[in-house]
């Protein structure tokens, strides 16, 4: 009995250390222009799986994000902007989103 035990142990203490949880931060370039933008951007990431930190520079549009990388992938996380309507890298905003943001949110408007 003991002996099983300490193989069951043995065997969860390995799988725990090959499971942990490794977080990534990166840098990504949106379309994004106001304070408004921020707002939408960062309540995205809030909400977004995995993400476990992000800060938009909006003088410069680039987002910051630390995410688990066991939870979530950098495409993923694009995809999460391009849903509320801003490009992430050459990742382009979704149609839809981009049509509904508020006038002052859109490229061009500045």
């Amino acid at each position: 009995m003991r002996t099983t035990l300490l193989i069951l142990f043995a065997s969860f203490s390995l799988n725990a250390a090959f499971a942990q949880k490794t977080i990534e931060t990166v840098e990504i370039k949106t379309s994004a222009v106001c304070d408004m933008c921020k707002e939408t951007i960062e309540k995205q990431m809030a909400f977004t799986k995995g993400v476990t930190a992000a800060t938009l520079n909006v003088k410069t549009s680039v987002l910051t994000v630390s995410y688990k990388t066991n939870r979530t992938t950098l495409e993923d996380i694009r995809t999460a902007i391009n849903e509320v309507g801003y490009d992430a890298d050459d990742s382009p905003a979704t149609k839809e989103a981009y049509d509904n943001l508020h006038g002052c949110c859109k490229k061009d408007s500045h």
